[in-house]
C-alpha cells in the first residue's frame, strides 16, 4: 500500500478531524501517524472540555487546536463539519485505535471511484475492544439498519470515514452524541449517494485510556435516533405500521362484542366497545398523518439533495 497519494493533484486540500475528549495518552501519536502518510493535509483537533493534557500533546504532534464547549461528538463534529473548508475530510478518533496507514487507500478510492463516503470497516472490533454488550448491540443495530434504510452499509458505528465536500456541506448533524455516525449513515442511505467500505483493523485503546462510550444509555440514544430518522424519512410507513397495530387490537376486543351482540342482541361492555371505536379512530388519524407527512418528507428530500448537489464545487 501506498503511504501517499498518488493522484494528489486531483485534490486541493485535505483536513483531518479529530474530535477528542481526555485522549491526552494518544492523541500526539495518532496526530503524528496521520501527519506522515499525509503531509499534504491540515491536522485538526477539537477538544471537546478534556481536563488532561489533550489539547497540550495534540499540538506538540502538529495539530491545529480547537475546543468545543458543547459536551457530545455530535456537537463536535456539527461545528467541525461548519468551521472547515477543505476539498475532502477523514475524520476519526483521537484515541489510535483506527490504523491511520489505510488513510491514502481510502481517499484514493473516494476520488478515483467518485464517492461521497468512505467507511473504514472495524476487523477484530469485538476482540481487541468491546465489551460483550457491545458487540451484541452492533450486530443488532446493524441488522436494524438494514432493514429499516437499505443494505449499504456494514458497520454504521465505524468512526473512520472519509467524506467529500458535498456530504460535509449538506450534512444537517443534529445528533448530539455518538448516535451521530447513524445520523450520517442515513443522511447517505436517503440521497442514495455514492459510497463504500473498506476493511481496516481497529486495536486496543492504550493502557490507562478509557472508552467514552456507555453500553445502556447510548444504546437507548441509538435506538431513540432510529425511530426519530425512521419517522422524518419514511413517514408513511412509520404511521402506517402503528395505524395497522391499533386497527388490529381494536378488531381483536371488538370481536367478542360483535358475537354476543349476535347471540343476545345486547352489548353488554360499553367500555370497551368505546375503547375499539376510539382506537379505530386513531388508526384513521395515524394513517391520514403518515400520508401528509410523506409528502412534507419528499419536499424536503428534494431541497436536501438540491443543496447537496450546490455544494459540488470546490471550496472558496
Amino acid at each position: 500500500m501506498n503511504n501517499s497519494l498518488t493522484d494528489a493533484s486531483a485534490v486541493d486540500s485535505i483536513a483531518v478531524l479529530l474530535p477528542c475528549f481526555n485522549e491526552g495518552l494518544s492523541i500526539r501519536n495518532t496526530v503524528e501517524g496521520f501527519r506522515s502518510v499525509l503531509p499534504e493535509s491540515v491536522v485538526y483537533v477539537y477538544d471537546n472540555r478534556s481536563t488532561d493534557n489533550t489539547s497540550a500533546e495534540a499540538l506538540a504532534g502538529g495539530a491545529l487546536v480547537r475546543r468545543e464547549e458543547w459536551p457530545g461528538k455530535g456537537n463536535v463534529v456539527r461545528r467541525m463539519f461548519s468551521d472547515i473548508e477543505a476539498d475532502i475530510y477523514l475524520m476519526a478518533d483521537g484515541d489510535g485505535t483506527y490504523d491511520y496507514r489505510m488513510a491514502p487507500e481510502m481517499i484514493q478510492k473516494l476520488i478515483h471511484e467518485h464517492l461521497d463516503m468512505v467507511v473504514g470497516i472495524r476487523q477484530d472490533v469485538y476482540q481487541n475492544a468491546h465489551r460483550a454488550g457491545h458487540g451484541f448491540g452492533n450486530r443488532l443495530f446493524n441488522g436494524l439498519y438494514r432493514r429499516l434504510f437499505g443494505p449499504l452499509f456494514t458497520d454504521i458505528f465505524s468512526g473512520y470515514r472519509i467524506f467529500s465536500r458535498r456530504f460535509v456541506k449538506s450534512f444537517p448533524a443534529v445528533s448530539s452524541g455518538f448516535e451521530i455516525e447513524t445520523e450520517m449513515s442515513v443522511h447517505a442511505s436517503q440521497l442514495r449517494m455514492p459510497i463504500a467500505e473498506i476493511p481496516t483493523q481497529y486495536g486496543a485503546r492504550q493502557e490507562g485510556s478509557t472508552s467514552k462510550l456507555r453500553t445502556v444509555r447510548d444504546g437507548l440514544r441509538i435506538m431513540f435516533t432510529f425511530i426519530i430518522l425512521f419517522k422524518e424519512i419514511q413517514p408513511a410507513q412509520f404511521f402506517g405500521v402503528l395505524a395497522a397495530a391499533l386497527s388490529a387490537l381494536a378488531v381483536a376486543l371488538s370481536v367478542p362484542l360483535f358475537v354476543t351482540y349476535l347471540e343476545t342482541g345486547l352489548v353488554p361492555r360499553f367500555p370497551t366497545a368505546i375503547l375499539s371505536t376510539g382506537m379505530v379512530l386513531l388508526s384513521g388519524i395515524f394513517m391520514v398523518s403518515g400520508v401528509i407527512l410523506d409528502s412534507v418528507a419528499r419536499g424536503r428530500l428534494e431541497q436536501k439533495r438540491m443543496w447537496y448537489v450546490a455544494n459540488s464545487g470546490k471550496p472558496r
